[in-house]
């Protein structure tokens, strides 16, 4: 089984969750706000996926960050920020057991989930 980890009432999670619906992908949700993410899970991302393809720079969230926070991001100051304020992860990150996969394409997700 997938785990997918996100917020509920993202719209872009909506959309995942109807496509893995859609598709018969069984799949467990992980939700940031109520679960929150643990952090040797959410090392283990960056170092997998980078920092930079985690947060989500576009979001009100990255926004509303301190200027000089958001200038002097880097890998340690990214994953302080995600476990502060699980919000700003990028939605979502998908976890097949083999690979994790930050954002959501249906090509992408044919490829990874077959």
């Amino acid at each position: 089984m997938v785990a997918l980890y996100g917020i509920p009432n993202c719209d872009t999670m909506k959309k995942v969750r109807a496509w893995l619906d859609a598709h018969g992908v069984d799949y467990r949700f992980h939700d940031y706000k109520r679960e929150g993410v643990d952090e040797t899970r959410l090392r283990a991302w960056v170092d997998e996926l980078g920092w930079e393809t985690l947060v989500n720079r576009r979001g009100t969230t990255w926004r509303k960050l301190p200027e000089d926070v958001r200038e002097g991001m880097d890998a340690e100051a990214a994953v302080r920020v995600m476990l502060e304020t699980p919000s700003i992860i990028r939605r979502p990150v998908l976890d097949t057991g083999k690979v994790r996969h930050a954002g959501f394409s249906e090509t992408d997700y044919e490829r990874l989930l077959g």
